[in-house]
């Protein structure tokens, strides 16, 4: 394989590659977690503004359409995935990328956990009082998403403070609850609960595992997906030239 970074046709195959979308197809619950760790981030569904690996394509492929004909075989096992994964400890979910279902590996999430890993974490941060009362909420033990809204009292300003959680990697899925009256809710559960995670952040790493899973990438595609600066993301980058983990191509940068 060339150069990814050579042109755009070399770094979309070798992507496709890189992203499991070729090749044997997941299968398993094991296979997916061990194929997040490959990727460190994955979307849930392919995004059409949003060049990233997704869960889906690496269960049924590139040309696949999710939902094309209802809830089939792979549309059950990926949603059934994005609470089982975390609920095991195998990935981290949550609305991240883009403000999408994004999962994280336990390794990159521990990057880039963002306080010390104690349920008191959110007090640490700027968030909304409506956030803060969700994960006081959660702080002993996961609860049904249903009995956080009603908690909250508003759906608009329960989904805005619990994605507002989820941007900063506070909370996660952690299985699902049944209830009688229909669809089983989303048990949330801080993520320090899940995973071991706080005081160790390196964005340093992040950065490395962002760019070898992108092959090429831009400071502002990088500072994008993880909410930094862009000065920020460029100083890192640049320390992966410096150590000869990646090269400068015009605005790229790509993976060595």
């Amino acid at each position: 394989m060339g150069n990814p970074g050579s042109s755009d046709a070399e770094l979309g195959r070798a992507r496709a590659a890189r992203w499991w979308v070729r090749g044997r197809r997941v299968g398993s619950i094991e296979r997916s977690a061990r194929f997040i760790d490959d990727v460190g981030f994955a979307l849930l569904f392919p995004a059409p503004r949003a060049v990233v690996p997704s869960l889906w394509e690496a269960v049924a492929g590139e040309d696949e359409e999710p939902f094309g004909s209802g809830m089939g075989t792979n549309e059950q096992r990926v949603w059934t995935w994005k609470d089982e994964l975390p609920r095991r400890g195998l990935a981290w979910y949550g609305a991240y990328l883009g403000g999408r279902g994004t999962f994280l590996s336990p390794e990159l999430l521990n990057a880039l956990y963002p306080a010390a890993g104690d349920p008191s974490d959110h007090l640490s941060l700027d968030l909304s009082p409506a956030a803060h009362e969700i994960a006081d909420a959660i702080a002993a033990e996961p609860l049904p998403s249903a009995t956080l809204r009603s908690l909250i009292g508003d759906r608009g300003r329960y989904q805005r403070a619990i994605t507002e959680l989820q941007r900063n990697l506070l909370v996660t899925t952690a299985g699902v609850h049944e209830s009688a009256s229909g669809w089983p809710a989303a048990l949330i559960a801080l993520t320090c609960r899940q995973f071991d995670v706080g005081g160790s952040a390196d964005h340093a790493l992040a950065a490395g595992r962002f760019l070898n899973t992108m092959l090429a990438t831009t400071p502002g595609e990088l500072a994008r997906a993880f909410r930094w600066p862009v000065a920020r993301a460029r100083v890192h980058l640049d320390e992966l030239v410096t150590a000869d983990r990646a090269t400068v191509d015009g605005a790229r940068y790509v993976c060595c």
